[in-house]
């Protein structure tokens, strides 16, 4: 199948759920994402904010850059005066930076809480009590160029059904946590980002409203692009 193919193929089987698909495009090359834009995909997403910044301006200014890779609070910059969704916000610091940049292009800028719920050590993320530490905090309560709009967290590399189960139900689980505590009522904070590839179904059996596809929309990545 094509990477069009691909696409509508997807968002057929999204049709009257209430999920959407991000198109994980890294160390794809502008080629391949305009491909799925001409098959109707408009959301992206990107692990680099180098990389997310080189290819924005070659591609149609409707396209929505979401960042879903570790962010250092050094590259925030980069990103930020387009950025549609920071998916990957694991600290105060790096928030503190996003609003910072939000108010120096006068944005306020859409942020996830990345939560650990994979079995990794090399997975990045926060708590439940650090989260609600932060969220607590009188220095979150002073930034105004941020909105945390939900939760993003990445499951185990696992073939285990069972295992990727219990951690997208404790990725919702977070969510539904936060939403009681300091959101409640709030139409923004609706954001539940969990599934690739592989375990997408399952993802959104537990309730995600955000699949992350890569693999299977543009084939195998090349990872000797390192931008």
């Amino acid at each position: 199948m094509t990477i069009q193919e691909n696409i509508r193929d997807f968002q057929s089987r999204l049709a009257g759920t209430n999920c959407r698909l991000i198109a994980v495009s890294k160390t794809h090359p502008v080629e391949l994402i305009q491909e799925a834009y001409d098959g109707g995909q408009r959301a992206f997403g990107e692990n680099k904010a180098q990389e997310m910044k080189d290819k924005q301006p070659q591609l149609p200014a409707d396209v929505e850059w979401h960042m879903i890779g570790h962010l250092q609070t050094n590259k925030v910059k980069y990103i930020a005066p387009f950025v549609h969704l920071i998916q990957s916000v694991d600290s105060l610091r790096l928030l503190q930076e996003i609003d910072k940049q939000g108010q120096k292009h006068s944005r306020v800028i859409d942020c996830l809480l990345q939560f650990y719920i994979a079995e990794e050590e090399t997975k990045f993320g926060l708590d439940l009590e650090e989260a609600r530490q932060i969220l607590r905090s009188d220095e979150f309560s002073q930034l105004g160029n941020v909105r945390i709009c939900g939760v993003m967290g990445v499951a185990t590399n696992t073939n285990d059904s069972a295992h990727l189960q219990r951690e997208f139900a404790r990725l919702r689980g977070y969510f539904e946590a936060l939403r009681e505590e300091f959101f409640p009522g709030v139409a923004h904070f609706k954001e539940i980002s969990m599934g690739m590839s592989s375990d997408y179904q399952l993802a959104i059996s537990e309730g995600s409203t955000i699949i992350r596809v890569g693999s299977a929309i543009f084939g195998n990545r090349d990872y000797s692009i390192t931008t």
